[in-house]
């Protein structure tokens, strides 16, 4: 299977960090074909805006989504964006991995999805190209997710809420959107505070993931 591990964290001596690794040798042992965008250490630019366009359709005033769609028409997307697309041309399965911030994925990998899930490559409402039928029907993807706070906290009753509701607007409205079969997240709680003997423990942890849906 050909996979496409987007990774977003800033410390590359990071848990999180030793997460990727883990993974990208889990898979590969596995005949599995893998490609990394690790997002912090390529410098990704993480704000959609009109550079990302080397022709535009209207000079006037700058319409991103006009811009989105006649650049996938016309091959005028700016070449950053061009090279990750092919990624995920390429790719079977999608994993995104990175720590929560403010209940959230950290921005730069936000701006990828803004600036590579482009209208008319990931979707097209013009077209109803949306859920069932968007663009990128076929291809499946996972998240991987740290979070500072303990799992109570994002628990129905905890301070946070459920953190699978929380999360919807990635899973349902940007993935599911874009027509991807969603596998549910892999989560690790309270991942700034564990042990040495629960850092193994949840490598491993991920290791069976990862063999659970690779291995089948």
């Amino acid at each position: 299977m050909n996979i496409l591990y987007i990774f977003a964290h800033p410390e590359p001596k990071s848990f999180n960090s030793a997460m990727r690794e883990t993974a990208i040798k889990t898979l590969e042992d596995n005949s599995n074909n893998v490609r990394v965008s690790d997002l912090y250490s390529m410098g990704f630019k993480a704000v959609l805006d009109q550079d990302d366009f080397l022709q535009r359709k209207n000079t006037d005033i700058f319409n991103p989504f006009l811009e989105q769609m006649t650049a996938g028409k016309e091959g005028t997307f700016s070449e950053d964006i061009i090279t990750e697309m092919e990624k995920i041309k390429w790719a079977d399965f999608l994993i995104f991995q990175f720590p929560i911030f403010f209940t959230g994925m950290p921005a730069i990998m936000k701006g990828w999805i803004d600036r590579v899930f482009a209208a008319g490559f990931a979707f097209s409402p013009v077209k109803q190209r949306v859920y069932e039928n968007g663009l990128l029907k076929g291809k499946k993807v996972m998240m991987v997710i740290s979070t500072g706070a303990e799992e109570e906290w994002y628990s129905a009753d905890g301070k946070h809420g459920d953190i699978n509701e929380l999360l919807k607007y990635i899973t349902h409205c940007t993935f599911e959107y874009v027509g991807m079969d969603v596998h549910d997240t892999h989560f690790v709680f309270g991942a700034g505070k564990m042990s040495a003997e629960r850092v193994n423990e949840e490598l491993k942890r991920y290791v069976q993931r990862l063999d659970s849906i690779f291995t089948q």
